[in-house]
C-alpha cells in the first residue's frame, strides 16, 4: 500500500477533506481513546474529534515536521506507530495510532 503524504505546511479547509487525500482509510484506528484533558477541551469548545481522526487515517498528518511525515508514510506501509498533530481551538493535540493498530489515542503533547 502506498501513502500519499500531503505537505505538512499545506493549509487545510475547515470542513471536509483535501482532494489530495485518499478516499479510503490507510490503516485501522483500533479502539479510539482520549485523555481526560483532551475530552474536556473538545467538549468545552463543542468540537467533535471525527474530523481530526478522518484526517489522520487518510494520511493528513497535520502540522508535524517533515521527518515525522516521512516516518508516518513508512509506518503505514511497514506497521510502525503513526503520529499526527493538530491545532484544536488554540491547543496542540496529538493523535497516535500504535504500531499494532490496536488503539488510537488523542492527547496533549504534555500528557505523553
Amino acid at each position: 500500500m502506498s501513502c500519499t503524504c500531503p505537505a505538512s505546511s499545506r493549509p487545510h479547509p475547515p470542513h471536509g477533506l483535501s482532494s489530495l487525500q485518499p478516499a479510503r482509510p490507510l490503516f485501522r484506528l483500533g479502539q479510539i481513546v482520549a485523555t481526560r484533558g483532551v475530552l474536556a477541551h473538545l467538549e468545552h469548545h463543542g468540537i467533535a474529534a471525527d474530523a481530526y481522526l478522518g484526517r489522520h487515517v487518510r494520511g493528513d498528518w497535520g502540522s508535524v515536521p517533515a521527518a515525522d511525515a516521512r516516518a508516518n508514510c513508512l509506518a503505514v506501509e511497514h506497521g510502525a506507530r503513526i503520529l499526527s498533530g493538530y491545532d484544536v481551538a488554540g491547543k496542540r493535540v496529538w493523535i497516535i495510532t500504535e504500531a499494532d493498530r490496536s488503539v488510537t489515542t488523542l492527547l496533549f503533547p504534555e500528557e505523553y
